[in-house]
């Protein structure tokens, strides 16, 4: 195995689709899955431990932690197939427990799981179609019950353990609520679903027998052992100032009581929602999760509702509601809290709640905060920080800053901190970003977005833009080790741009393919690149040209990288291989064995290599790279990788990929080299601001201090004003106290006075009642006395009543004792007879049991002596098998050791084969693309011959259509013969005046074809005149202007001669005028101008002569060429003119021949008469033949009906060309020439019959 080793230190990512995803392992460990692995993150401390996912894993589906919180069962899909994997928390690292891969029933996937309350049970459900419950005793491996919880392929959401008992269980899906119940090893369903069914979402318990469950309408259910006992809904409405009025509504009403099932008196919620149903919305309650005082579930997007039992029934109310908060860095942050909460659970004290979202995120809130926040909507908060939603696409790393940039598909921008494991900066965008490189400094970044190629500044506290390039949906970007460069990826162009000018330096063209990766060299002399058309090329930016270059078209290429001394490439592609390039040729193919590899990095000391995979998975490697199967794979992604990225150091690796996850790895060797390259200088901690922001900030601290300066001054004017007040005051109040004090006393005394008056009274009243109560007492005694008297009288006449009724009771008894004693001795008698009659029988079958035993006895005996006598033979029989095996087994031993000498030599050849087997893998993977390419073609001839196929078979419908058409076309020749003589007569003068008029119209198309061409030759000439025109009018208007010129030109000359003439009588000074007259208007400039003109003018007169010869000869030529080129498609189209002619001269001749088969196979039967000789006329054979079948001459009508509107149909036609004719120019027609009345027909009905 290889030395390099990379341990997992630090992920930021969640898979949000894996049922149950975040658990509480204690107060401050929350578990939730991230990537391919389940993350153990201390909330407090800020520390990740990992549970790595099990190898070729293709993702984990769900979780469920055991109430002791000692187990966590993950669900997975490993190649293919299902797998549970059991681990044990307490132990560290975590340690497998179990393994549940093998499986007696069918079962694609487990999409939820519950452990029973004592942790020994576990409960699985399998996706549709099997939908299967199973209920595991998962210690042993053992399948307890199974049962299929729905037969409609229809979702199940979730299942869950009754808290208080191992035997009940609760399922809930779509359409889908069951109570079962385990019992004798079976599953057996305990409720009837009563009413519509609904599609339920989530459920959890809140006792022992009380389920609330929530369903996609918004509803919620409160099920007491199987029946409905309270429902509400919850409603969502748009934020208006209405909202507020409709939320003090439900806050009222929801303490108001919900009448149960049978009630018939709807609740006030219920009434709420019939008169404003059109503005509500309808949230799901896709999560539930119960605490001590209630539950908390789930109601739309971004919201939160807690609901507190009530005290005094067995109901619950809504007391709070916690929402998800807006995100000001986001690009719609009215949409941004838009997420919907799919999993929710309490802390074991229940201090926290946490929530997993949609969008990859996790919320949490401290329950304390709610109670304090009490009619207020209280907010969640980031657990640990915003991470990314979609798949990453972008990855890059700086020398100066522990920090990382991403971006993703998710229109987001993120810059992570390795070191703190922190999110520094995030900026969310309108467009997709694509791609993303950070400056060596780490101030920059290059975000390559759908729309342009953002250069951005990365400031204290935002990510601002400074300048834009036109470049549509960039890749791929990378900025060059010194950073005085960038690349940007246009499709299959490179553009090199300055980061200091900020212009384009050059392109690099030269790709047929989309670009895919870049890397540059050491000295950023030389750029790598790589594409999809499997050319890996090596640019020199001095010259802008290739170097070397490696092409391979059946691969397509994924990441390429260069070594650190830039002699060797490395490149991964579609074909399965790591590729080592050197001078333009590969050296090393490396066998990726079955996986395709989508990344690459290699260490900056050049010893360690790295390459990510389809699967999700990192292979670290040592370089020289091995030639067998010798490196480190370790799980890291659910998805294929997109980036990697070695820091500067070589300490940390960082990995991107579609899951939306991003690792860090701490790398080391096992070598003990040392990788750690030491820092001269630690990281800068300088930040980005810009001028306007700090003056703002100073600006703001200036206002700040002055304020509170003013605030100060006034709290003291404030405080003294108050001392004055209170002082005052404090005086007021004495005063107040002591006048108070003194009305007391005096009332206090009044008081006293008035309670003396009072006793007095009270004392007389008293004595005054004592002396009535005993007189009352007297006259009530003597009453009562009179009363007693006749009670007592009363008494003594019901006792002697008494004693009568008594003695005739006992004379009664009396009678009945003698009656029940006859009775008794009749049944005495009868039942003595009955048991004599018994015993005698059971005497009969004692004596028989005795005879029996007997026979038994005797059997038993021959038996036993039978046995004894097989036994002695059975053992003589395996004594002599004995000796014979004891021989065989000598025999066999010396066979072995022959064997074992075989064997050897066998384990050699198959040494020696499988370097074979891997040489012709190598072949194979070659003869592979052949194949691909091969079965393309036979793939595109397949389709061809089907196309044929398809037009023989059409071919073959018109023919089988065309014959059956002949078979009704000679039913209707018999009588259409008779028809088209009497026509012809009447056809025949009519199509003599058709040709007539016929060769009339080609006379006059003749003519009308010489008229065009005049035309068209006396336009031609009237351009020519109309050009030359022009030209002379040009002429002469420049002549005209020469003439104007030289006239006025001459006048001058006059004048400055006449002003000679007065010097006549000075010779010298004539001398001088004459000569400055010369000067003047004779120049020898204009002599040699004239003449250069007129060869100018001849010069551009021959070349335009020559341009046009030659435009000319090339007309000519392209007339030749079209002309040839229709000649031959003439040619082409008689050709198939004469080929289906002869198609239709043999069908005839098919056609004549199956018609005397047919005339003689009637004949034959005796069904018609043979038809008499041609020149006896039809009507007399129509007459003549009895045989003929009445069918023809039905028709008759019918068919002259149809001739006439044919011949109608046909006049409309001519009529339609004469006017097409007339409205021609030079077109005059005859007079007195009549339209013909029925022409043309018989040419058309002759077509229609054949």
């Amino acid at each position: 195995m290889s030395t390099v080793v990379a341990q997992s230190l630090h992920v930021f990512g969640l898979r949000s689709h894996v049922s149950n995803n975040v658990v509480f392992f204690d107060e401050q460990i929350i578990i939730f899955p991230s990537g391919n692995h389940c993350v153990k993150y201390n909330v407090d401390q800020k520390w990740q431990k990992f549970i790595p996912g099990s190898d070729k894993s293709q993702g984990m589906l769900a979780l469920s932690i055991s109430p002791n919180r000692r187990y966590l069962a993950i669900s997975e899909t490993v190649q293919e197939k299902p797998v549970i994997t059991i681990y044990e928390l307490s132990a560290v690292p975590c340690r497998k427990r179990k393994v549940l891969n093998n499986f007696d029933f069918p079962v694609q996937k487990f999409i939820c799981m519950a452990f029973s309350p004592d942790s020994k049970y576990l409960l699985t459900q399998t996706s549709p179609p099997e939908s299967n419950l199973v209920y595991w005793l998962w210690e042993k491996q053992k399948v307890m019950a199974i049962v299929r919880t729905d037969t409609q392929n229809n979702a199940v959401y979730q299942v869950s353990f009754n808290p208080q008992d191992n035997t009940q269980i609760c399922v809930t899906g779509n359409g889908m609520f069951k109570l079962l119940r385990f019992a004798e090893g079976t599953l057996k369903q305990t409720n009837f679903q009563r009413g519509e069914p609904q599609n339920y979402l989530a459920h959890t318990w809140v006792s022992d027998d009380k389920i609330i469950v929530g369903t996609d309408t918004g509803r919620l259910f409160l099920f007491e052992s199987g029946d409905q006992r309270w429902e509400t809904s919850i409603t969502v409405r748009e934020p208006t100032s209405e909202t507020k009025n409709l939320g003090v509504i439900q806050e009222s009403e929801s303490l108001i009581e919900f009448p149960t099932i049978t009630s018939p008196a709807p609740s006030y919620e219920q009434v709420v929602m019939a008169h404003s149903h059109h503005q509500l919305s309808l949230p799901q309650v896709s999560a539930i999760a119960a605490y001590s005082k209630g539950f908390a579930c789930s109601a739309g997007p971004g919201r939160v509702l807690l609901f507190e039992k009530m005290e005094e029934k067995e109901f619950y109310r809504e007391s709070r509601e916690i929402r998800i908060p807006v995100d000001p860095q986001s690009n719609d942050p009215s949409q941004s809290d838009k997420q919907d909460v799919l999993c929710m659970c309490f802390s074991p004290s229940e201090e926290t709640l946490i929530a997993s979202t949609s969008k990859n995120q996790l919320y949490s809130i401290t329950m304390s905060l709610t109670e304090i926040s009490k009619g207020e909507t209280a907010h969640f908060e980031y657990l640990m920080y915003p991470l990314h939603s979609a798949s990453i696409t972008g990855l890059a790393t700086c020398i100066r800053k522990p920090l990382i940039a991403t971006c993703s598909v998710d229109r987001s921008v993120r810059i992570w901190n390795y070191e703190s494991n922190t999110l520094e900066l995030f900026k969310e965008y309108q467009e997709e970003a694509y791609t993303i490189s950070l400056h060596p400094s780490g101030h920059y970044i290059v975000v390559g977005f759908a729309d342009k190629l953002r250069l951005m500044n990365l400031l204290i506290d935002d990510i601002r833009s400074f300048k834009e390039y036109s470049v549509r949906g960039c890749k791929e970007c990378c900025f060059s080790n010194g950073g005085h460069l960038f690349a940007a990826v246009n499709g299959n162009v490179i553009h090199i741009f300055s980061t200091t000018s900020l212009e384009n330096v050059s392109n690099l063209k030269g790709h047929t393919g989309k670009i895919r990766s870049v890397a540059w060299n050491t000295d950023d002399s030389k750029l790598i690149s790589c594409g999809t058309d499997g050319a890996v090329y090596e640019w020199n930016l001095s010259t802008g040209k290739r170097e070397t270059e490696c092409v391979l078209k059946s691969c397509s290429y994924n990441c390429v990288t260069i070594s650190p001394d830039g002699k060797i490439i490395f490149a991964v592609g579609s074909d399965q291989t790591l590729k080592e390039i050197a001078d333009s040729s590969v050296l090393r193919e490396m066998s990726a064995f079955d996986v395709t590899y989508t990344a690459i990095v290699i260490s900056h000391s050049g010893r360690m290599v790295f390459v990510g995979t389809s699967v999700g998975t990192i292979r670290a490697m040592k370089y020289p790279l091995p030639l067998q199967k010798e490196f480190n794979e370790y799980q890291a992604h659910c998805g294929p990788i997109t980036k990697m990225s070695l820091t500067f150091d070589d300490q940390f690796l960082l990995s991107v990929a579609e899951d939306g996850c991003l690792f860090t790895w701490k790398v080391f060797d096992k070598d003990g080299r040392g990788i750690k390259r030491e820092r001269e200088v630690g990281f800068a901690e300088e930040v980005l601001v810009t001028k306007t922001d700090m003056e703002e900030k100073v600006q703001v601290m200036l206002e700040l201090k002055t304020r509170v300066e003013e605030l100060k001054m006034e709290n003291e004017y404030q405080l003294r004003l108050k001392d004055m007040n209170y002082s005052e005051k404090v005086k007021e109040l004495t005063d107040r106290f002591l006048q108070e004090m003194e009305s007391l006393k005096t009332k206090n005394q009044v008081l006293r006075t008035e309670k003396e008056k009072q006793d007095a009274l009270h004392r007389e009243r008293m004595d005054d009642l004592l002396e009535k109560q005993s007189r009352e007492l007297q006259d009530l005694e003597c009453c009562n006395n009179q009363k007693l008297l006749l009670e007592y009288e009363k008494y003594q006449e019901l006792q002697l009543k008494s004693q009568r009724m008594q003695e005739e009771y006992e004379k009664q008894l009396r009678d009945n004792e003698e009656t029940k004693s006859q009775a008794l001795e009749e049944l005495t008698e009868f039942y003595e007879a009955k048991l004599q009659e018994k015993t005698t029988l059971l005497e009969e079958a004692q004596e028989d049991v005795r005879h029996q035993l007997r026979e038994f006895e005797e059997t038993k005996k021959q038996i036993e002596e039978d046995e004894d006598r097989e036994i002695q033979d059975i053992k003589t029989k395996y004594e002599k098998k004995l000796r014979d095996e004891k021989e065989s087994n000598l025999r066999l031993k010396g066979e072995t050791g022959i064997m074992r000498k075989k064997f050897s030599s066998l384990q050699k050849e198959i040494e020696e084969r499988t370097n074979d087997i891997e040489i012709l893998k190598g072949e194979q993977v070659k003869l592979q693309g052949v194949i691909k390419s091969l079965e393309k073609d036979i793939l595109g001839l397949k389709r061809e011959i089907q196309e044929r196929d398809e037009t023989i078979q059409d071919k073959e419908k018109r023919i089988y259509d065309l014959k059956k058409k002949n078979q009704e076309l000679e039913k209707f020749k018999f009588v259409l013969d008779y028809k088209i003589k009497e026509l012809k007569k009447q056809i025949e003068p009519r199509e003599n005046e058709i040709k007539v008029m016929k060769e009339q119209i080609q006379e006059m198309e003749t003519e009308l074809e010489h008229f065009h061409k005049q035309n068209t030759q006396l336009e031609l000439n009237i351009t020519e005149l109309w050009q030359k025109l022009r030209a002379t009018d040009q002429e002469m208007h420049r002549e005209r202007q020469k003439e104007r010129d030289l006239e006025a030109l001459v006048k001058r000359f006059k004048t400055d001669l006449h002003n000679c003439v007065a010097y006549l009588q000075e010779p010298r000074q004539l001398k001088e005028k004459v000569r400055a007259l010369f000067e003047k208007y004779v120049q020898r400039a204009d002599m040699v101008e004239i003449t250069g003109l007129n060869s100018d003018l001849q010069q551009e007169y021959t070349r335009q002569r020559e341009h046009l010869e030659r435009s000319l000869a090339t007309l000519k030529k392209k007339v030749v060429k079209e002309s040839e080129l229709h000649r031959a498609d003439y040619v082409r189209i008689m050709q198939e003119n004469v080929s289906l002619i002869k198609e239709i001269n043999e069908l005839r001749r098919e056609l004549k021949f199956t018609r005397s088969q047919v005339y003689d196979l009637e004949a034959a039967l005796k069904l018609t008469k043979k038809i008499q000789p041609q020149d006896v006329p039809e009507t007399e054979s129509g007459k003549d033949l009895p045989g003929m079948p009445p069918t023809v001459r039905l028709n008759e009508q019918e068919e002259t009906g149809r001739i006439i509107e044919m011949q109608r149909l046909e006049i409309q036609r001519l009529r339609d060309q004469i006017q097409e004719q007339e409205q021609l120019p030079g077109f005059h027609p005859f007079a007195g020439m009549r339209l013909p009345s029925l022409l043309g027909a018989e040419a058309d009905l002759k077509l229609q019959t054949k």
